[in-house]
């Protein structure tokens, strides 16, 4: 399995240094930076992944050339490097304007777009691809533990992204393979099955999506957004002609969608239900819509749809549940909450019939990354939605989670099942995972996970 990678190792902490802004620079030490447009946007060479030379001719209206390029990676390992331009912070180094960090669930994200055209040259091994970084915390500095969302416009040779392809999406004017794979972060990758030499879309196009399948959350913040090629073999010619990064409400747009209807619930059992609503309408269209579920006499968002239902899964027999909808805009704007619609979910049939085995897949000083934990249904019969309840031990904390839910209460932490793993067939199984911190020197890890 081939794999392509992104400079995420700890050395790029060191590795991005600013040189100072001038006209049309030429880069060629490894790590060289600079900055354009008044500090809007930052270029750098970041040769991450190998020793041979590149050097980027940078253009002050926008863009970079690679004019140097001696690389030859094998195919089945990470690139040479990601010459990029971005808007944001990535290691401490920040463009100026962009109001990065942001949080997925802020006003203004849905309004957030970017465009980019490239050149590509008739040979060499490479992608073009946008690195969208988010993380749960507004961090300018250090590394992303959230997600790392790749949009790849074009590959050249025998590469592919980190991970598997879990499915295909039509989004943003074109038809994208869907990669998911963990490196103790979520990279989803957004693969164009007909390459293209440009883009123009809202960042939440391709977050909604990652969201729905559960790869992703609306509290974590985006930090950067980077748009840039990763080269194994060759590389010169390749270009970034134009590239911006802004608001497409110029923040002019402040109306927000009509409350849509008030949800209904059908086909509801033991452990999920679905729910159904009438349609928000907006002056710049509805986006899409977040469900939200009672927590005591407080409203939080447990998933989000891009159309008018939604089924949440992984809930306890025989309680009731009450659940409110609102709409989002293309201008980040949100809807008034719908009116409350209350489901008591059926008896019996949530408990046990299935198992839970969790992997330690990595670990370090004050963190660890436990993938997979696989969920097998032991029932002879299928059965629609689990939840997995573990240990945390004391002074741990849990940073991500995929393919799950996650609630943390004292030292309990309960994962529950998404809409789309929640249905096991007789003997079915499936995985997810999370990432934690631990005190310095800690060896813990969590323990006594049992299943129902």
């Amino acid at each position: 399995m081939r794999y392509a990678y992104i400079c995420v190792i700890a050395l790029f902490a060191t590795c991005l240094v600013a040189t100072p802004a001038q006209a049309a620079p030429v880069l060629c030490d490894k790590y060289a930076s600079t900055t354009i447009q008044s500090g809007r946007y930052v270029v750098m060479n970041n040769v991450w992944g190998a020793d041979t030379a590149q050097c980027i001719d940078v253009n002050q209206s926008g863009g970079f050339t690679v004019t140097q390029a001696a690389h030859n990676k094998p195919t089945n390992g990470p690139p040479a490097a990601y010459p990029a331009i971005y808007a944001g912070c990535h290691y401490a180094t920040c463009s100026t304007g962009s109001n990065l960090p942001m949080q997925a669930s802020a006003a203004g994200f849905g309004a957030l777009r970017s465009s980019m055209s490239m050149t590509y040259p008739g040979s060499g091994t490479y992608n073009a691809a946008y690195d969208i970084w988010f993380d749960p915390t507004p961090r300018t500095d250090g590394q992303n533990t959230g997600a790392e969302l790749m949009i790849w416009l074009n590959r050249q040779g025998s590469i592919q992204p980190i991970g598997s392809r879990v499915g295909t999406v039509a989004l943003a004017g074109g038809t994208w393979e869907v990669w998911f794979g963990n490196t103790g972060w979520n990279v989803i990758s957004y693969v164009r099955t007909s390459p293209t030499t440009s883009l123009d879309f809202t960042i939440n196009t391709f977050y909604a999506d990652a969201v729905s399948r559960g790869y992703a959350q609306r509290s974590w913040y985006m930090t950067s957004v980077q748009a840039g090629f990763e080269p194994w073999i060759g590389g010169a010619g390749l270009a970034v002609g134009s590239f911006s990064f802004g608001s497409s409400s110029g923040g002019t747009d402040t109306t927000p969608p009509t409350t849509p209807g008030t949800p209904t619930a059908a086909g509801t059992t033991a452990t999920g239900t679905t729910l159904s609503w009438g349609a928000s309408t907006d002056n710049v269209g509805v986006t899409g819509y977040d469900v939200l579920r009672a927590t005591g006499d407080s409203f939080t968002v447990v998933g989000s749809s891009a159309t008018t239902s939604f089924t949440d899964t992984g809930l306890s027999p025989a309680t009731t549940y009450r659940y409110r909808v609102r709409a989002r805009d293309a201008a980040g704007n949100l809807s008034p909450e719908s009116a409350a619609v209350t489901v008591t979910t059926q008896p019996g049939g949530g408990g046990g019939g299935c198992t839970a085995t969790a992997t330690t897949q990595g670990s370090w000083s004050n963190g660890y990354v436990i993938q997979p934990v696989t969920v097998t249904n032991t029932r002879t019969s299928a059965r629609n939605g689990w939840t997995v309840t573990f240990t945390l031990p004391a002074g741990h904390a849990i940073t991500g989670s995929w393919n799950a839910s996650l609630t943390v209460s004292g030292s309990t932490v309960t994962a529950r099942s998404l809409g789309h793993n929640g249905a096991l067939a007789p003997n079915g199984s499936t995985t997810f995972g999370f990432q934690a911190s631990r005190p310095n020197g800690n060896t813990q890890v969590p323990s006594g996970y049992t299943c129902e």
